[in-house]
């Protein structure tokens, strides 16, 4: 069936109502800002009312524009019924990520199954505005990482993970494994209900690798950003030996933020899966060198322990392009998604 995306209705941004979930995290809260810049009006789900709060002291401009609904657990059936009134389209950000668990299945891989069947079935409720449900799944739910491709193989949309539910949810399995497992099996779970329940809306789904870049949620300290830019702070703190890159695919989170929006309003992203990724491959060590040349206080701080000077070669390829060509991403250079961070970090939270 057809679906008409947020913008094809006669309705101006302003008069628009999108609902953003995981809206106080580091990739929600760019979402949330890149839509209140559209004249979107958003509101955002969160567990935390006080994060919410403190988003929305930090941008007094949109004081009419953005308001918070406290969803203490996303997982339970019925939880965003209530959230649901006068929303015309949603971005489900929101995913449990962690990397210490005692028991894969139900700290990782239900409760993400479970999150994107609640979202998904408030949405579709009887008397429902919205056309377009925009899930942010990973990377994760795409590479094979038991496979090494010939370099010239480049992962697409059409791509999935192999990664069985029995292997997930072994004990033996590694958080990393099941965290893998638990973006497969949420994503395959939206998609399953679109197929099965057909209902008023349709499906985009993006797949991001890592993602860097500067923070616009709340973050306290240095000890409570996310995990991808801790590492990336990690370089700039002296950090020998660095840390190791899983993947060379990286997406700086403003350029995912537009992503999601995009998905949102562009009419012929109804029904597709994206992996939204620069073309540009990243390393750690590519990060010490870039540190290094723009910051005078890092020449001495960060190690030496690492191979300066080479740029990071990708072992294999990762389409970004088709979201540049689809959606009109245009990609941010790793050396600025560097530099940006920490710059804040170095200026505003340590």
């Amino acid at each position: 069936m057809s679906q008409n995306p947020v913008s094809s209705s006669t309705k101006s941004p302003e008069d628009r109502y999108i609902l953003v979930t995981g809206s106080t995290g580091f990739i929600g809260a760019h979402v949330v800002d890149n839509l209140l810049a559209r004249g979107y009006r958003v509101r955002g789900a969160t567990r935390s009312a006080q994060k919410g709060e403190q988003m929305k002291a930090a941008r007094p401009q949109y004081a009419s524009k953005l308001d918070f609904v406290v969803i203490e657990d996303f997982t339970k059936t019925g939880v965003f019924d209530s959230a649901m009134d006068g929303i015309d389209g949603v971005i489900h950000v929101a995913s449990p990520f962690f990397l210490d668990t005692t028991n894969n299945e139900q700290e990782l891989i239900l409760p993400a199954i479970n999150g994107v069947k609640s979202i998904l079935s408030a949405s579709a409720k009887e008397g429902s505005k919205i056309q377009r449900i925009v899930l942010t799944s990973s990377f994760a739910s795409v590479v094979d990482v038991d496979r090494t491709p010939p370099r010239e193989f480049t992962y697409t949309g059409a791509d999935w993970n192999p990664l069985t539910y029995e292997k997930a949810v072994d004990p033996s399995s590694t958080s990393v494994i099941a965290y893998r497992g638990s973006k497969k099996f949420a994503e395959l779970a939206a998609w399953d209900f679109i197929k099965n329940e057909k209902p008023q809306f349709d499906l985009v789904a993006l797949c991001p690798p890592m993602v860097f870049g500067p923070v616009v949620h709340p973050v306290p300290n240095v000890e409570s950003l996310n995990e991808s830019n801790s590492d990336i702070w990690s370089v700039a703190a002296g950090t020998d030996p660095l840390p190791k890159a899983r993947v060379t695919a990286w997406i700086d989170a403003r350029d995912l933020a537009e992503a999601h929006v995009q998905a949102l309003i562009t009419p012929e992203a109804g029904g597709k899966r994206f992996i939204p990724a620069s073309s540009e491959p990243f390393s750690y060590d590519y990060a010490a060198d870039i540190i290094k040349e723009e910051f005078e206080w890092a020449k001495g701080v960060v190690t030496d322990g690492y191979t300066a000077g080479v740029k990071p070669v990708a072992s294999y390829g990762v389409d970004g392009e088709t979201v540049a060509r689809e959606l009109g991403v245009e990609y941010r250079s790793f050396k600025e998604s560097v530099v940006d961070l920490v710059k804040q970090v170095k200026e505003t939270i340590v």
